[in-house]
């Protein structure tokens, strides 16, 4: 292959994995040399100024990195967007021209099939099925603070049973340490034993 070199590179086409998206939607196509500031500007330029309800970012091989990117940068700019992300394989046709022709032929082009991994994800305003495979709901924004309290009341009330808590360890330990003392001296616990008779008598 040093003697061809990648002229054309297209992808298969094939539909969206959703179902149900309006005609209109937008579908942002990552692509490895693609720089993400021009894709966020015209996708956020859709969600805020256009109205869009939903969004489209599909790449594939190089560019699924960057897909993952935009939507992360997304979710974090908007808030309260329900997801759904589809993985699959998509065909790459790759043509490969000959640079080195045999003198007189005909020149040459190998046409290379790619198998490639694929990322289709959808962002949406309006809740989706919760219950198809990728799917991720809103997280959370405002809630964060009453998660934290609610974390910290528990460590809180976890700290003070854990006050309550230390007196039975010793009382556990305790009964451990004679089992130990018993066990290597052995005839001094025969010793305490006859001993016990004679605190009776």
């Amino acid at each position: 292959m040093e003697n061809f070199r990648k002229v054309r590179t297209s992808e298969e086409e094939s539909p969206l994995p959703f179902p149900d998206l309006p005609p209109d939607v937008v579908e942002m196509k990552v692509k490895e040399g693609s720089k993400i500031r021009n894709l966020m500007n015209f996708a956020m330029a859709q969600m805020e100024l256009k109205g869009s309800r939903q969004i489209v970012f599909s790449g594939c091989g190089r560019a699924v990195t960057k897909t993952i990117t935009c939507v992360e940068i997304m979710k974090r700019k908007l808030g309260g967007l329900h997801q759904v992300t589809k993985v699959r394989y998509k065909t790459l046709l790759e043509v490969w021209e000959n640079q080195d022709p045999l003198p007189g032929g005909p020149a040459q082009n190998l046409t290379v099939h790619k198998n490639v991994p694929s990322i289709c994800i959808l962002l949406s305003r309006d809740p989706l099925d919760p219950n198809q495979t990728g799917y991720q709901p809103p997280e959370p924004r405002h809630g964060l603070g009453t998660q934290l309290g609610e974390a910290g009341e528990d460590t809180s009330s976890s700290s003070t049973k854990g006050l309550k808590r230390p007196p039975p360890p010793p009382r556990e330990e305790l009964p451990t340490k004679k089992l130990q003392v018993q066990a290597p001296d052995s005839p001094r616990g025969s010793g305490t034993t006859d001993r016990r008779p004679d605190h009776h008598h």
